[in-house]
């Protein structure tokens, strides 16, 4: 992530007026053409390019927006008594509630959020459901659970979920000490899975650079002593823009959608790491961490290598893809390709949505049993109930040099934005400290994060008042046991990775993690 200065912003802006320009003006150009057929060698290959972003536009982004709007497969809702105890989980972690309402109304003001509006929104956020028709699901229900005699189902499902959204309304206006007023505001909450899917055109010339980035991070893995372990063939050439790295490789994965690479794991009594990455141009911000562990590792001569599987997920690393797997299925790919390594355990190692499939990895039991030590850099799953990772996200209007890289290049990539806005459901992916489960956890956070409120995310991690000024968490002193803090003050969200010493501190945690491995039901084979 850059940072903000006048010549990054003008930097960024210029580079996006640059690709978002490329379309109109070769739809333009082709249009001229017809009235004035070029004559030259020059001018035919500009009508030849402009032919191919005409019809790349029109061919695959028009209707593929299109089908990427079809409604989001919500998961079943929890069923009453669970909804409420997440919902008043959620209400004792809400430091601000002023600012918690008016974020997740896109910024509105006081008296323009009202019952009503606050009522569609939990319907949403904690019924799974977008308006408010209720659809039957099952007969209702006497004290024996049968349905009442001349009642009709649906009209009690109804009534029965008003008594519950009223709940919720009224835990809202407890929080903000002040009364909501009744009816309905001008309003509109955000609604990740129901709303439209935001996404913006990439020229051809954008994959192609794409491509040769992927190229050289291939390029660079390589040399560093990792194998690439594709999967099918037809599901490998369903990737756009091609991978070259895939179509070189003799390794297979076993998993049906899951790519990976891996360095063979040589030691002989330490731990192997699972890697998961975040949104972005997949491995390649990450190739001098990965490489550096086991480069400056003084146990490495006498006691092998530490094996490190980086697993590579398509739909948020700017490519063209099927849709992000679900959460079960990832678990279930996941594990088979632990199997397929012969790792019963393994140090777990994510960034940023890696921390999303850390959350199912740890929900699963066969993988939570298969999961060690972890290191969870800039997470942005712990107190995904508060609105910042949403709206910073997806519906802030950006404005510093950062923001302009992250809205542009991130948040309205085509999979990126269909994978936030109709595969990402915040109770799946809400990680507490609690389903931590007790391992040694170090989470890295950097004190200019442009998506995290890091900062209460930093009191909540270590067991602080959300309210309160007290920064001294920021400072305590590093153990390797439990439930630690790593704090990078000057660090927006991936800059971790781009210095030296912030990747010797990471790289330092995880070597005093994989040596972690003294109970013998978790020894290695």
């Amino acid at each position: 992530m850059i940072d903000h200065t006048i010549p990054n912003l003008l930097f960024i802006r210029g580079c996006t007026l640059g690709l978002r320009i490329i379309t109109p003006l070769s739809i333009f150009y082709c249009s001229l053409s017809i009235a004035d057929p070029p004559h030259n060698s020059f001018t035919r290959f500009l009508l030849s390019w402009s032919i191919i972003e005409t019809s790349f536009w029109l061919l695959v982004f028009v209707p593929r927006k299109r089908a990427l709007q079809a409604s989001a497969n919500h998961p079943p809702p929890l069923d009453r008594e669970e909804r409420k105890a997440l919902f008043w989980r959620c209400w004792d972690q809400i430091p601000n509630p002023e600012w918690y309402v008016s974020r997740w109304f896109l910024g509105a003001r006081p008296g323009e959020v009202r019952r009503e509006n606050v009522a569609e929104f939990f319907r949403w956020a904690v019924l799974n459901k977008g308006d408010a028709v209720v659809k039957k699901e099952g007969a209702e229900r006497d004290a024996n659970g049968e349905v009442r005699e001349g009642e009709d189902a649906d009209a009690l499902l109804k009534r029965e979920e008003e008594e519950e959204l009223n709940e919720y309304v009224d835990g809202i206006q407890t929080l903000l000490g002040r009364t909501l007023e009744p009816g309905k505001g001008p309003a509109k909450s955000l609604r990740l899975t129901i709303d439209e899917v935001k996404m913006l055109h990439r020229p051809v010339v954008w994959y192609l650079a794409v491509l040769i980035v992927d190229t050289f991070t291939a390029a660079r893995l390589r040399c560093s002593s990792f194998l690439l372990h594709r999967t099918s063939l037809r599901q490998t050439l369903s990737i756009f823009p091609p991978r070259l790295a895939s179509l070189v490789t003799t390794q297979r994965s076993p998993a049906g959608d899951l790519a990976y690479w891996y360095r063979p794991h040589t030691s002989k009594t330490r731990l192997p790491i699972l890697f998961i990455h975040g949104i972005g141009i997949g491995l390649y911000p990450y190739v001098n961490f990965l490489n550096e562990i086991n480069k400056h590792d003084p146990k490495t001569p006498e006691d092998g290598e530490v094996g490190i599987i980086a697993v590579e997920l398509m739909p948020i690393s700017f490519r063209i893809t099927s849709p992000m797997i679900d959460r079960d299925e990832t678990c279930r790919q996941i594990n088979a390709i632990l199997d397929k390594h012969g790792f019963n355990k393994v140090v777990l190692i994510s960034h940023s949505y890696g921390s999303v499939i850390t959350t199912h990895l740890l929900q699963n039991p066969t993988t939570a049993a298969r999961i060690g030590p972890m290191l969870l850099v800039d997470p942005v799953t712990f107190l995904l109930h508060l609105p910042d990772v949403a709206y910073n996200f997806t519906a802030r209007q950006p404005r510093r040099a950062n923001e302009h890289q992250l809205h542009y290049y991130a948040t309205s990539d085509m999979m990126v934005s269909h994978t936030l806005a109709r595969n990402f459901f915040w109770a799946e992916n809400v990680l507490w400290k609690e389903d931590l489960g007790g391992r040694p956890v170090t989470v890295s956070l950097g004190g200019k994060d442009l998506i995290s409120d890091t900062e209460t995310v930093g009191r909540y991690i270590a067991g602080v008042d959300l309210k309160t000024e007290d920064k001294t968490w920021k400072d305590r002193k590093m153990t390797g046991n439990g439930l630690e803090i790593l704090w990078f003050p000057t660090c927006d969200h991936a800059q971790v990775f781009e210095r030296v010493e912030g990747r010797k501190k990471l790289a330092d945690v995880v070597r005093s993690y994989v040596e972690k491995a003294d109970d013998v039901d978790d020894q290695l084979p």
